[in-house]
């Protein structure tokens, strides 16, 4: 992959208003667009996020009255629900610590001391705001994502125009531990979307980027 080829696709992308309904991502394209939710970076590695692929039309009819009625919550080909912990807790941290020991193949008591700093410093001094630092984590996980389709060159927009506590109701999430953060849409653009052929409007690199 070149430079050119990613700037192209960076260039290419833009927030899809109007889906193709007809239009489906491939078994081969959606396992990579999967593959970059699973290997995004995350604070400690904790990853305490999820992510709710919601394929039921039903559902997603649901979810799009309390989402402005947006056509993109029914029309795309996946309808991705970023989910975050709404709380911080020891099981969280044990859980990781399991999954370094299996992966790695290492003895729990190499890894006690980094358990015990992430337990300290997130568990037994509870973080000030967990929903809002989770969340922080799950928009690296949205970047990654949407960079990732662009070089597909599958289309996608991020959505936060929907009303959280209702999309908790309707994918039965109250007192799961889990929230609704924000959703992103994939799919192919209809060719009657007209904001495909808008020019990207950006800053200059000057008014962006300081180098000290």
């Amino acid at each position: 992959m070149t430079n050119s080829h990613i700037k192209e696709a960076l260039q290419w992308r833009y927030a899809c208003k109007k889906f193709d309904p007809t239009k489906k991502i491939s078994e081969t394209d959606w396992t990579t667009l999967k593959d970059s939710l699973i290997l995004t970076p995350t604070s400690y590695g904790l990853q305490l996020m999820k992510f709710l692929v919601v394929q039921d039309p039903e559902i997603r009819q649901k979810l799009k009255a309390v989402s402005w009625n947006q056509s993109q919550v029914t029309d795309s080909s996946h309808y991705v629900v970023f989910l975050t912990r709404d709380s911080i807790k020891e099981e969280d941290v044990k859980k990781f610590i399991d999954r370094i020991v299996e992966v790695r193949e290492v003895e729990r008591a190499s890894v006690e001391g980094y358990e015990n700093m992430m337990l300290g410093n997130l568990v037994k001094a509870p973080h000030p705001d967990p929903v809002n630092w989770t969340k922080k984590q799950a928009y690296i996980a949205m970047g990654f994502l949407l960079e990732t389709a662009a070089l597909l060159k599958i289309d996608s927009v991020p959505m936060e125009g929907l009303d959280p506590l209702a999309y908790d109701k309707i994918l039965n999430l109250e007192g799961s531990g889990w929230t609704t953060a924000m959703t992103v849409a994939l799919g192919y653009r209809s060719q009657d979307d007209q904001y495909q052929h808008a020019k990207k409007v950006r800053f200059l690199e000057k008014d962006l980027i300081e180098y000290i």
